[in-house]
This record gives structure tokens, sequence and C-alpha cells, in this order.
């Protein structure tokens, strides 16, 4: 099993616990990484036997837009559940940040893992 990989994906949302924050949309950037056969796709050289990393990008970044979650973790969730179920992806290791949340950090976020790890 290999994996597949987005990194630095960007998206703006409703995140936050405080009342500024349910006004406003803040950047959240993710990293996911995904447990994949990529030989058949090696193989035919054809998007339809891959992990469509395009495709998975376009419909996280809808998801992550139109939530309006207080935490983190409730996003993380909701995100990787997705891509296992829609995606057919059997492990999945998920990165969410939201930089500018800890003014003297860089950024902070939850690391989850789901699914069976190759």
């Amino acid at each position: 099993m290999n994996i597949v990989y987005i990194k630095g994906l960007q998206a703006q949302s409703v995140i936050g616990v405080y009342a500024w924050e349910r006004e406003i949309r803040q950047t959240l950037v993710l990293d996911l990484e995904m447990a994949s056969d990529t030989a058949r796709a090696a193989a035919s050289d054809q998007i339809a036997d891959a992990l469509d990393y395009a495709a998975i990008s376009s419909q996280v970044i809808s998801l992550v837009e139109g939530s309006e979650y207080q935490l983190i973790e409730s996003l993380a969730e909701e995100v990787a559940q997705m891509v296992l179920k829609d995606f057919g992806v059997s492990w999945l290791r998920l990165r969410l940040s939201k930089p500018g949340a800890v003014a003297a950090a860089e950024d902070v976020g939850v690391i989850i893992e789901v699914g069976e790890r190759p």
C-alpha cells in the first residue's frame, strides 16, 4: 500500500468558540495522507484507476467552507469520515491547523488517523 497526499490545502470557514469568531471566516490548512494501491493507476496511466486528489480537494474545500463548527476536532472528524466513505480510502491521516489562533504560535491544530493503517 502506498500513500497519496495533499499538503497545504486551504479553505475559509466560520470556526471557533468566541463570539467574534462566529462573525468572520478564518483560514484553515489541511494536510491529508491516504492509503492507496497506486500500482493499478501506474500501470494504466488512467485517472479512473487513481485516487483523484483534485476531486478530494474540491470536496474537502466545499465541506469546510460550508461548515460552522466551534471546534476543529469536530470538523476534522467530519472531513475524515467523508474522505473514507466517498473515496473508498481505507486509512487517512489528517492534519487540520488554524494559523493565527494563538498569537505566540505559528499555528495550532489536530492530527487524527482513521481507518486501518497500511
